[in-house]
């Protein structure tokens, strides 16, 4: 991808379902029921969960949150045939994987924030799946092909995760992620600290 985004061009977007891939990259599941197919994944604030229900909405893909265990809870899309393509091109039998040809879009990549991503002293950092290791290093390959290349930190590091790091990267990140949304804490966004960015 290339050329300079508009700040605010990921929330003027048309709402996509093939958005939601990006929460597949962040640990999401899919599961499958007749012709119909399920996206869920795990959260760990009250402002995640609610920015993903809504996100989720504007899709047409309904919501709704699981009890919470250990501290998380688990967003869920209602079932729904729409998903039937994107289930198809990420699984293999019950194994999740990216598809050939796959692209981070803005969108995807601002899901992927939302479920999992944070602030650190040295970046911010993307967090992944912790059983999907097929998945990892494709993750690292659609990141630097967004023009966010990250380093990868295993377990001991804190991970499995990508930190982003480095002024222009994190700008890149910026732009393509948007403003923050609604009771995130700057420490969970890519924003410069201090930075007067509105919320949405």
């Amino acid at each position: 991808m290339s050329g300079q985004l508009s700040l605010f061009s990921v929330e003027d977007d048309a709402p996509a379902v093939i958005d939601v891939e990006g929460l597949l990259l962040g640990g999401g599941a899919l599961v499958r029921r007749a012709e119909a197919v399920r996206v869920s994944v795990l959260v760990d604030s009250g402002w995640r969960a609610d920015s993903l229900l809504d996100a989720l909405a504007r899709r047409g893909l309904g919501g709704e949150l699981s009890t919470p265990v250990d501290g998380r809870c688990s967003v869920r899309s209602a079932f729904s045939a729409r998903l039937l393509d994107l289930s198809r091109r990420w699984t293999a039998g019950a194994t999740i994987r990216v598809p050939a040809g796959f692209r981070l879009t803005p969108p995807g990549l601002r899901l992927w924030a939302v479920a999992g991503g944070y602030a650190d002293h040295g970046g911010y950092v993307l967090r992944l799946g912790v059983t999907d290791e097929q998945l990892w290093v494709a993750a690292g390959a659609a990141l630097a092909a967004a023009g966010v290349p990250g380093a990868f930190l295993g377990t001991r590091a804190g991970g499995p995760a990508y930190r982003v790091v480095g002024t222009r990267r994190l700008a890149r990140l910026r732009e393509m992620v948007g403003r923050a949304p609604e009771d995130c804490d700057d420490g969970n966004w890519p924003i410069r600290s201090g930075s007067p960015e509105s919320r949405v």
